[in-house]
């Protein structure tokens, strides 16, 4: 040992950076290691993280979820009413929401606002007061959208007159859906129910949705795979930044359209609204990766998560290997850029289904082609490049369809798994818009955030619980 002691020494420290901070005082040669234990150092937990990792059935489910997500070829086949798409919406007082359950007594502003105008849009209600009647007294019935094949950004609405878009997994035939994209501004999905939005839904329905199902149909149907991996070569990510994905949609619609003998007032007015709105892609990005990940769900013993989502309030997660079960912990903030007169304290939660991007290994885990968000959501480019990097830690896999070129063309990280998540203490990070916690008022900045880690401990450890008994670990 005394020769040890003679020689310069360089000390490990892992755990309280305080034993660090001291040595370092004393002129000692020291690295910190940033580490917590294992699944929030939940002793059960941690157990239970064990008996998963590298246990064989759960590595076999993985593999079968993964190359159904892979082998998933989402295709734009149609436009339909909410009430056509999805037969619940036919027989029930019946609207959708973002994220998982809630009650209404305990939603966000926005949701509630967005809920009440979407009541008066379908003429259930004549005023706020009579809506929420119809809500309290249980006329009208409140559901996520993920229970029914279907995705909306931020509040996240459906109800039974909206136009739809109509997302088809080719390679099994399953369906996922998405509301339209109402543009900026006051909008539904941000909570404004004024007579300006309740209008525009109006028109959106009335002739926005007539004349995309024509163009639709002109092309018979649209490949969105091909389309998102090209506008990530164009410096899009296809969640908070959709510039190149509308481009590339828009010259695909614009000749369908002008093969449809459309009025030339509506083939103005259609154009103009898209050509208005660089989200409009966003709707279908999100719904061409719940169809994604839908087609990797119910592989028995898998950790692979198949749904991140928010509501405002809570955030949620399911895994594959765990059915439509949901695991929730009150939703993060979302730390970012604010627009001017807007602050922390004016903010709601995270919110939306557009967490459904990032799970299916774009968005957030595709900063690195967009390095241009980084003004929208805060860092610096090379912050962007360091989150697709540090993703590739708790993933399954990589997807090749998906590709990098800030890193060489490197394929997506893919594929969350629950265990790594909470083994490595790394989450799933999300870039998103921020809304103002009061219903009406919209954006008012955007951001990055993640997902609360207690969803993934909770998750793992119903998973072990399913495992049979007897089984290797």
């Amino acid at each position: 040992m005394n020769p040890l002691f003679q020689q310069p020494l360089k000390v490990v420290n892992a755990g309280l950076a305080g034993f660090a901070d001291n040595l370092k005082q004393a002129n000692g040669d020291v690295v910190a290691l940033s580490w917590q234990p294992p699944a929030l150092g939940d002793v059960q937990a941690g157990l239970d993280l064990a008996a998963l990792i590298r246990h064989p059935l759960v590595e076999q489910a993985n593999q079968i979820a993964f190359e159904r997500y892979l082998s998933a070829q989402p295709v734009l086949i149609d436009v339909m009413s909410a009430a056509e798409a999805i037969g619940a919406m036919a027989q029930r007082k019946l609207i959708l929401h973002s994220g998982p359950p809630i009650a209404w007594p305990d939603m966000c502003g926005p949701v509630k606002g967005a809920i009440v105008g979407a009541i008066l849009f379908e003429g259930w209600a004549a005023d706020h007061q009579a809506a929420e009647r119809l809500i309290t007294e249980g006329v009208v019935e409140l559901e996520p959208c993920h229970h029914y094949q279907a995705v909306g950004p931020m509040a996240g609405i459906i109800s039974p007159s909206m136009p739809l878009w109509v997302i088809e997994n080719k390679t099994n035939g399953q369906r996922a859906f998405s509301n339209f994209n109402e543009g900026l501004g006051k909008v539904l999905r941000f909570g404004a129910n004024n007579d300006e939005v309740l209008q525009r839904l109006q028109w959106m329905k009335q002739e926005l949705a007539p004349a995309l199902k024509a163009a639709v149909r002109q092309l018979g149907e649209l490949e969105l795979k091909p389309l998102m991996a090209q506008a990530l070569h164009m410096g899009d990510e296809v969640h908070n930044r959709n510039a190149a994905a509308t481009g590339l949609l828009i010259k695909r619609l614009v000749p369908a359209l002008l093969a449809c003998d459309l009025p030339m007032a509506t083939l103005q007015r259609v154009v103009a609204f898209m050509t208005g709105n660089d989200h409009f892609f966003l709707n279908l990005s999100m719904a061409a990766c719940k169809a994604m990940m839908d087609a990797a769900g119910g592989v028995p013993h898998s950790s692979m998560v198949t749904v991140m989502a928010r509501n405002g309030v809570n955030f949620g997660i399911r895994l594959s290997g765990t059915g439509d079960r949901w695991f929730q912990a009150p939703a993060n903030a979302v730390e970012g850029l604010f627009f001017p007169g807007y602050g922390v304290d004016d903010a709601a939660a995270d919110l939306g289904d557009s967490a459904i991007t990032e799970t299916a290994g774009v968005g957030g885990f595709a900063m690195a082609s967009s390095p241009a968000i980084v003004k929208f959501v805060g860092g610096t480019p090379a912050d962007a490049t360091n989150n697709s990097r540090r993703m590739q830690a708790i993933t399954v896999g990589a997807n090749p369809a998906f590709t990098l070129p800030a890193l060489n063309f490197a394929p997506t990280a893919a594929g969350i798994d629950a265990r790594k998540v909470a083994d490595r203490q790394i989450l799933p990070v999300i870039n998103t818009g921020i809304a103002h916690k009061q219903a009406g008022v919209g954006q008012i900045g955007a951001g990055i955030t993640t997902a609360p880690m207690s969803c993934f401990v909770e998750a793992i450890q119903a998973l072990a619980q399913a495992l049979p008994t007897g089984e290797p670990a």
